[in-house]
């Protein structure tokens, strides 16, 4: 038997896990994306994935992760293996696995000829095989794509495999396999209440909020997410009433969100650019940034934000000490005396960026990120940060103590956690 939890509403819980195949995944020459998708899509339909693994191109080990998952799980969806090459052996372990025999399906057959008659292309013998499945699955219809996928089941127990292609797989969890193992299961509702908080670590938002948590219904869980010097505080909850879960869960999401509002960010589950672009939305204002040491990668953040080009105007790369003083007119006196990495200088790029590209809201930066550049007075890590209105302007220094790729990225989210804080207070 699949291992199922219960709450003390006594709500059943299917799990299910994901078996990801192929050696381009182990060795890092591929991302495993997929996974990631299917889990959010499995957590909308009310489905819990238990585990997530990865194995090569190898029969054992394929044969030896069914075994293993199984043992945890209900559903054990796979992906990858199915291609026409030599390498791809998840169609013939499978046939093996559940006892069967490779045959051609007619209706997979005709899919593939339709897609080479579309191409003008000749048909191989190889591409023919596309069409073979075990004879103890039933077919799941490819219609983005030449391999079809293959439903199996033993002993109350869902096996689904299907192509490693992102497009064709999320064609068929969309339109086949999530339906209908919701007709084949029955499954709670789940769903979430997500906030983000900033300025308070993880163990110290644990101590602030330990009486409201040890209390919580059993049937809701929360989880902390720290990134970045940032911490998401979600709450999970399970039921088979809809109503009753948002019920309960709107009733402790308020009761957490007056416990941290000090640190609050946002009560929606969405990361910090998206924070910042929905206050300049709402305020119908601009935003324009000023980069050294992040070299751009600010604005990539805030250009990552789909219908940004509503608010943001631009950015000045200034790296170099001649651009910061005949771009955004940093006086020559200043980085001589005080230093490109001085809060005389950011405030001076902030007020540059504002006036330059005639913006509502600015933030800049300057530092050192590494390995080398530091002093005993100014050390691997210093950073600047400056934001601006017409009205105000702010700066702070910030002492990070990672590596040069992740001192970027804190300094970039600290720049954008200082813009907030100015358009929110505004």
């Amino acid at each position: 038997m699949a291992q199922v939890s219960e709450t003390t509403n006594g709500i059943p819980q299917i799990f299910a896990s994901i078996i990801t195949i192929g050696d381009e995944l182990l060795i890092g020459q591929v991302v495993d994306t997929n996974s990631a998708w299917m889990a959010q899509e499995l957590n909308k339909a009310g489905i819990w994935l238990r585990r997530r693994v990865a194995v090569g191109d190898n029969r054992e080990e394929i044969i030896q992760a069914l075994n293993e998952e199984s043992r945890y799980a209900s559903i054990i969806l796979i992906t990858g293996g199915l291609g026409p090459t030599a390498d791809d052996i998840t169609k013939p372990v499978l046939c093996e696995y559940f006892n069967g025999k490779l045959v051609i399906d007619e209706g997979a057959l005709a899919n593939v000829e339709s897609i080479f008659a579309r191409l003008n292309r000749p048909m191989i013998e190889r591409n023919r095989k596309q069409a073979e499945v075990p004879d103890t699955c039933t077919v799941i219809p490819n219609k983005r794509g030449t391999a079809p996928g293959m439903w199996f089941e033993r002993d109350g127990k869902v096996f689904v495999s299907m192509p490693g292609v992102p497009h064709e797989m999320k064609g068929m969890m969309t339109n086949y396999v999530i339906p209908k193992l919701q007709g084949h299961f029955t499954f709670p509702f789940i769903d979430h209440r997500t906030l983000l908080t900033a300025g308070i670590g993880e163990s110290f938002i644990a101590e602030k909020i330990i009486e409201w948590e040890s209390v919580l219904p059993s049937n809701l869980k929360l989880a902390y997410l720290p990134n970045y010097g940032m911490v998401r505080l979600r709450i999970t909850g399970s039921d088979t009433d809809s109503g009753r879960l948002q019920a309960v869960l709107d009733a402790q999401f308020g009761q957490l969100k007056l416990l941290v509002k000090e640190w609050m960010i946002t009560d929606e589950d969405m990361p910090i650019p998206q924070v910042v672009g929905k206050l300049l939305k709402e305020k119908n204002a601009t935003l324009s940034t000023a980069e050294s040491c992040t070299g751009g990668y600010i604005a990539h953040l805030i250009t990552s934000v789909a219908g940004s080009s509503e608010y943001f105007k631009g950015s000045v790369i200034s790296y170099a000490n001649e651009v910061k003083e005949q771009v955004l007119g940093v006086s020559h006196e200043a980085l001589v005396s005080k230093g490109a990495v001085s809060e005389e200088t950011v405030r001076q790029m902030v007020q540059g960026a504002m006036s330059v590209l005639k913006t509502d809201y600015a933030v800049a930066t300057s530092g050192i990120m590494g390995p080398d550049g530091g002093s005993e007075e100014k050390p691997v890590g210093t950073v600047w940060i400056a934001a601006a209105s017409s009205g105000q302007t702010i700066a702070e220094c910030f002492h990070f103590r990672y590596d040069r790729s992740r001192n970027i990225e804190m300094a970039a989210i600290y720049a954008l956690n200082m813009v907030r804080k100015l358009i929110a207070s505004a």
